[in-house]
């Protein structure tokens, strides 16, 4: 199956109880979900082959015998050999190279769950960006990776440090991986991955090493003990994020654009696949053959990021709150736990709100936060982001309020001007209006269609929806234009669904067609599944390459199904 089989290892009936035994297994590896194998075409470099794992959810038991549950910690080591030329690395704290070999060998001193065991080899080089981080990337990437990052990170480790405590881990380096990852970024211990694709998208990047930081602390050190309560590590993950933001890198009022443009995602997704929906709880039930990566999304990050900023509110101070997750990572540090370990350890920790039962509060009990579907119960006040969020919705309303006047609206704001974070919460809602009347797609265009030519890829990525989504076929060679140059399943498959669920589906086949051979082959047979929903099977296409789903694949394919491609995928798996 797609999940393995369990294998039972029958004990000495001589053997004493407690008594420490060693168990060898002797194993070879097929091709499997957690390991990604990619041609040197489908690197930047172009010039040697290149391989990854990805092992979130329950993907590296096809990488290693494990007990593939974050219940379970431990330790490892790992020796990896390798020809010359390929720098291998992995989620670990210590390592060593014997050249004349072509050995490396790896050991975690630290226990972690099986998922955050991760490797990558190939063409790598490597900068230091601060005094306990470096960024590996190929060689014609690492330049920008360098310009994005240096002396950042440490900024963001100390602050993180200054809230809940020593970074244990020792090294923070990242790692930026060819367009084929198919998530945005992995916090392997040690060792974040990120997809190279992000680099040209700078608040997107930062953002996103933020929250990979916090998982150090939340997820990492602290971890969700079942599937079924990811919330533990990514509702905790994003509200450190969003301290850590505000201390050090725009303010309140940029976090509460951040914060915005999250929600407003979140209920695109509600509205999209019913506030019933159950996997809209906090503690999702995972019947027996679910993939637990079919519960990952927004709920499991922006749901469980309302929940634990309402619990720091009940504190009347964010920094006694930052107090009490100083104590929990302290007390919980290398263990798993659940939703009960937190929320006792919280009452403990402010016994006046224990006294005043604070989670027996009518309609906001802690019960029915992590039970109750559809969306949170209490929502943060982002009215310090006002001087950011304002200016988004008087443009919209401008462009959306009938008749339009398209003067005014074009004169109203300068997009250029904008964070990246207006601009995308901007054309976001503009998606969900579409379609639009033709008089105004067009003067869009007129308006900003050259703009937005120059900006980033999460930019045009939406303006590409907002023209396919309105069938308007005077900036169609746009589209074209930018999935020549995509190799992403972030920057392709929204596209591909939003062409096919509309008229343009032969345009798709032909685009597809001439571009399949730079795409990896999950991704290829991703968009020929897409490609071939209402048509008859399309021709073969060599997949020999092709592993069974990866969890974004298995995600991907759900979510299309759910809404009929009328969602954008970087609305639900925003990261790891």
């Amino acid at each position: 199956t797609d999940y393995g089989s369990s294998l039972t290892v029958s004990l000495p009936a001589a053997l004493q109880p407690h008594q420490p035994f060693q168990i060898i297994v002797r194993y070879t590896t097929a091709d499997g979900p957690a390991i990604w194998w990619l041609d040197p075409e489908l690197t930047y470099g172009n010039a040697k082959p290149f391989v990854f794992t990805q092992g979130h959810s329950v993907c590296n038991r096809s990488f290693f015998p494990c007990f593939d549950t974050p219940a379970v910690k431990c330790t490892y080591s790992a020796t990896v050999k390798a020809p010359a030329g390929i720098q291998v690395l992995m989620s670990a704290t210590q390592s060593t190279y014997l050249e004349e070999e072509g050995v490396y060998q790896f050991y975690m001193e630290y226990p972690v769950p099986a998922y955050l065991v991760a490797l990558v080899a190939g063409d790598l080089i490597h900068a230091d960006i601060g005094p306990r981080s470096r960024v590996w990337a190929e060689p014609c990437l690492l330049p920008t990776a360098i310009s994005k990052l240096s002396g950042i990170v440490e900024r963001w480790l100390t602050a993180a440090e200054s809230l809940y405590g020593p970074y244990i881990w020792g090294r923070y380096d990242i790692v930026f991986l060819p367009p084929s990852f198919p998530i945005v970024a992995m916090e392997n211990p040690c060792l974040t991955f990120i997809i190279s694709s992000i680099l040209e998208s700078d608040e997107f990047l930062i953002i996103d090493v933020i929250h990979e930081v916090a998982h150090s602390w939340f997820g990492n050190a602290v971890t969700n003990a079942t599937w079924e309560e990811m919330w533990l590590s990514e509702g905790l993950a994003t509200y450190a994020q969003r301290r850590i933001t505000t201390e050090t890198y725009a303010g309140a009022a940029f976090t509460c654009l951040e914060t915005a443009f999250r929600l407003d995602a979140l209920h695109r997704q509600m509205k999209l696949l019913g506030e019933d929906n159950p996997v809209s709880k906090l503690q999702v039930k995972l019947e027996p053959g679910v993939n637990p990566s079919n519960l990952m999304n927004l709920f499991t990050y922006e749901k469980g990021y309302c929940f634990v900023y309402y619990l720091s509110q009940l504190c009347g101070d964010p920094r006694h709150f930052d107090s009490f997750l100083r104590a929990y990572i302290e007390k919980y540090k290398f263990t798993s736990v659940v939703a009960q370990d937190l929320l006792d350890s919280f009452l403990n920790f402010f016994p006046e709100l224990k006294e005043q039962c604070v989670e027996s509060k009518a309609g906001l009990e802690f019960e029915r936060w992590l039970n109750a579907t559809g969306p949170p119960l209490a929502e943060p006040d982002l009215s310090q982001g006002s001087s950011l969020t304002r200016p988004v919705e008087t443009l919209f309303k401008l462009w959306t309020t009938e008749p339009l006047d398209s003067v005014a609206a074009a004169s109203s704001a300068d997009l250029t001007k904008w964070r990246t974070f207006q601009t995308v919460l901007f054309l976001d809602r503009l998606l969900d209006g579409s379609p639009l009347p033709h008089e105004v797609i067009k003067k869009l265009s007129e308006c900003y269609s050259s703009q937005l030519d120059s900006m980033n890829a999460e930019i045009r990525i939406r303006w590409l929806q907002i023209v396919v989504r309105n069938d308007y076929y005077p900036d169609l060679y746009k589209v074209r234009r930018f999935l020549e140059n995509q190799m992403s399943r972030m920057y392709t498959i929204p596209l591909y669904e939003d062409l096919c669920t509309g008229t343009l589906k032969s345009f798709a086949l032909e685009i597809f067609y001439q571009t399949q051979n730079q795409l990896h082959p999950n991704l290829r047979k991703t968009i020929q599944q897409i490609l071939s929903q209402g048509l008859n099977p399309l021709p073969a296409i060599d997949t020999t390459a092709v592993t069974t789903d990866t969890p974004a694949m298995v995600l991907e394919d759900k979510v299309s199904e759910a809404t009929n491609g009328a969602i954008s995928l970087r609305d639900v798996n925003v990261s790891a």
